[in-house]
């Protein structure tokens, strides 16, 4: 991937290494720096000194107050950060325009994506509710409602981990569509490249998915077709993936093999996917195999497919799932 083809990721700026914590550190995520970084370019942003508040700076929490959720100072509640926030928030916008995904400092008073600790202005002795999200991250979810958006910590999960990758991918494949002029026969093919990496997330939503596909060429209004289609298809890519969702492409993908392979590649086939299915080998075993098969018995329609191949191998996000 040439730099300038490089996507761009918005990210709370400690996780980079930027000292801008309240105490002068960072949270600098090795992980992110050392795999995520080869491949994306960072947008690094922390809205508590975009906001004005230095560093370092006395700390803050979530405090509920009169139905609403403020940022007040942990050691004087007169001072509340709230509307500071706010507005380096709506200031940001420009910053980020140009972006496909944002990775948040999970548990921040700011950029907490969720289970933030809201604590009680009334009552400092009941213990705070973990259902508060960051000022800036809720913002940043108003501004950019089907941006791709993750915590540094939920990344240790290997599915949240691949799943929000491959959102980043395919909300820039989308972008990158929507720049050239879209065109029917462009949503046509977009919706058919990614069919098995959205069967995976929800066979039904496959389906409403390939109902709007198919007005494509009898609207005239291409745009806000192609709108609802990105506000579907970023909310099935969201669901979790079970192995058993994942087993039952593989089997679709294995029809396209059937007249092609003899019985003992099929029977290993079978065997590959059900030890898949059971736990016993990651995904990226019966994908190898599939992909092999694949290349020896050649289907056009398959080797279209992002399913196999939806993100640089390199990233070895499937040698854990």
């Amino acid at each position: 991937m040439q730099h300038d083809d490089r996507i761009k990721i918005g990210i709370s700026a400690c996780l980079v290494g930027e000292q801008v914590r309240f105490d002068g550190g960072h949270k600098r995520d090795g992980y992110i720096m050392g795999t995520l970084g080869l491949y994306f370019d960072f947008v690094p942003l922390c809205p508590e000194v975009g906001a004005g508040l230095g560093v370092p700076r006395q700390t803050m929490h979530l405090v509920r107050k009169d139905g609403t959720v403020r940022a007040i100072n942990t050691k004087d509640a007169s001072i509340d950060h709230t509307d500071a926030l706010a507005a380096y928030t709506h200031a940001a916008v420009l910053q980020l325009q140009g972006i496909h995904g944002y990775i948040l400092k999970k548990n921040s008073p700011s950029c907490g994506m969720e289970r933030v600790k809201v604590y009680s202005l009334e009552n400092r002795n009941v213990p705070p509710e973990r259902d508060g999200i960051g000022i800036f991250a809720r913002g940043l979810r108003e501004q950019f409602p089907l941006l791709p958006i993750e915590e540094e910590g939920r990344l240790c999960d290997p599915v949240l981990r691949e799943n929000f990758i491959q959102r980043v991918f395919i909300y820039h494949r989308w972008q990158q569509l929507q720049a050239a002029e879209l065109k029917p026969a462009d949503l046509v093919a977009f919706h058919a490249d990614h069919k098995y990496i959205l069967m995976a997330h929800d066979q039904d939503m496959v389906r409403e998915l390939g109902q709007l596909v198919a007005r494509a060429g009898v609207t005239e209004d291409l745009p806000h077709l192609a709108n609802d289609y990105l506000h579907l298809m970023m909310a099935t890519l969201e669901k979790r993936v079970s192995r058993g969702q994942h087993a039952n492409v593989l089997m679709h993908l294995m029809g396209y093999l059937k007249n092609a392979l003899d019985g003992e590649d099929r029977q290993e086939l079978l065997e590959t996917i059900h030890q898949y299915r059971t736990g016993y080998v990651p995904l990226i075993v019966p994908i190898t195999l599939l992909k092999h098969h694949f290349r020896r018995h050649p289907q056009p329609y398959i080797e279209r497919q992002h399913y196999l191949n939806p993100h640089p191998r390199e990233l070895m996000l499937r040698n854990q799932l």
